[in-house]
């Protein structure tokens, strides 16, 4: 007989005491079904044909309804309303991969939820009976806190696959101590993403303590990282607290770590390797607390590699590299991203929108300057939409005619190329001073010249 859902099954989830919900099983997984039932976390067993034999209560608190019956239904009809198993979906199937290495998967995909689209976190473990044959799936479901996959008034959004892989990796490493690296282009929303590693911790009682790298000369980021002491130099007219303090038992996020001058690498170190650090006129060592958060869009690698930033600093915060994707790897999330801030510029949903024609144009251009490019145009836009709907007229000029800023781009890039070549004949030092006179590496000095055809 096939797996069919009990009448009990089918009222309301807190209807009534507690009872797991479950169709005719093998009497092997019985014991482990009646277990399950007293788990926190939403659970549900499967058969190996993909059939959903049982759900716990916070499964059916958090994802079942009383119109959608799921006992007996296949899971990623459930999940994902596919006609087939997520791999021919093109997706990742943990299910085929745990009877590949008879061990337990994890991955993060977008379910259907009675509350719409969200981020899941999904773990399966395969049941072995004596003679290791697979005879059931266990499978552990968690809604992803730190990402939402529909317009939201807040946090991280996206469901495109390069949105997905980073929060991925983001909710992998967030419960741990490891020092993590932001890695990408200015505009992909660095600070958003240490925000969620941070409130997806255990420290997200605490402070999340920003630091901003770019622009800070040696002395004051030693005196705002650190602190000082009365009188340790002209006008510090009182002890101050510095922000390693600040961030005691939270998170400290160093945006733009790329720019810390390499003096002060040296003690950035030192306060990293032995969670010790003086303030600046002090002599007391202070113990400090936190768990490190970096950011950079410079390529850390190549700077290792010519001297511009510590190799042993390098190895320490990149414990957990993640890249952030730029916006042109995640086109599709662009009218999530669109409704999201213009729902947040406008203070709610609906009260503006935006013409077919020009959500084509938002899809179509290449968007150099990330989400935060993205934000402006918007901004600008919705200046223009007096009738409440933002047509392809209101968008700025160089994405209704991107050929025109690529030409532009173009005679810029010219104009450049001869002040470089100017620059480059009349230079009289060092390939390294070269390099450093043009703010590149010797690297991408190389392949300049032989661009130039000075090589």
């Amino acid at each position: 007989m096939p797996p069919s859902q009990t009448d009990s099954d089918t009222a309301s989830p807190d209807a009534g005491a507690p009872r797991l919900a479950v169709a005719t099983t093998p009497a092997q997984v019985q014991a482990l079904i009646s277990y399950l039932e007293q788990e926190p976390h939403p659970m549900i067993v499967l058969d190996t044909g993909y059939n959903i034999l049982a759900a716990n209560l916070a499964y059916r608190r958090q994802f079942a309804t009383d119109d959608k019956p799921y006992i007996g239904q296949k899971c990623y009809r459930i999940s994902h309303h596919y006609d087939v198993p997520c791999d021919q979906a093109g997706e990742h199937c943990p299910m085929k991969r745990a009877i590949e290495t008879r061990g337990r998967d994890r991955v993060l995909h977008i379910h259907h939820t009675p509350r719409g689209p969200e981020h899941v976190d999904v773990e399966l473990r395969p049941i072995l009976d004596g003679q290791q044959e697979i005879v059931a799936y266990v499978e552990r479901l968690a809604v992803v806190r730190s990402a939402s996959a529909r317009p939201s008034t807040e946090g991280l959004v996206g469901s495109s696959a390069a949105f997905n892989t980073a929060i991925a990796a983001l909710e992998r490493v967030s419960p741990s101590m490891l020092p993590v690296l932001l890695l990408g282009e200015s505009g992909t929303g660095k600070e958003l993403f240490a925000r969620a590693v941070h409130e997806a911790s255990e420290r997200a009682g605490k402070p999340f303590v920003v630091v901003d790298c770019s622009g800070l000369t040696e002395t004051l980021f030693e005196s705002e990282l650190f602190g000082y002491e009365k009188g340790a130099f002209t006008g510090a007219i009182n002890r101050k607290q510095g922000l390693v303090e600040t961030a005691r038992g939270g998170t400290l996020f160093l945006d733009e770590i790329g720019d810390v001058p390499l003096a002060m690498q040296v003690k950035l170190l030192r306060l990293i390797e032995s969670g010790t650090f003086r303030r600046v006129g002090g002599t007391d060592t202070l113990h400090a607390d936190f768990r490190l958060v970096a950011a950079t869009h410079k390529p850390l690698r190549e700077m290792v590699a010519d001297g511009r930033f510590r190799q042993d600093l390098y190895y320490r915060i990149s414990a957990f590299p993640i890249h952030l994707p730029a916006l042109r790897e995640r086109l599709s999330d662009i009218p999530l991203l669109v409704n999201t801030m213009l729902q947040r510029q406008s203070g709610g949903p609906g009260r503006l929108g935006v013409d077919p024609g020009a959500m084509a144009l938002l899809r179509s251009y290449s968007w150099p300057g990330n989400i935060r490019e993205l934000r402006n145009a918007l901004e600008r836009a919705r200046l223009f939409a007096d009738q409440g709907v933002i047509l392809a007229e209101h968008l700025p000029p160089e994405i209704v005619h991107p050929e025109q800023g690529r030409a532009s781009s173009l005679h810029q890039a010219n104009d450049g190329d001869e002040e470089q070549r100017r620059m480059i004949a009349g230079f009289t030092g060092t390939r390294r001073e070269l390099a450093t006179a043009l703010g590149i590496s010797e690297r991408s000095l190389y392949r300049r010249l032989k661009t130039l055809g000075l090589d």
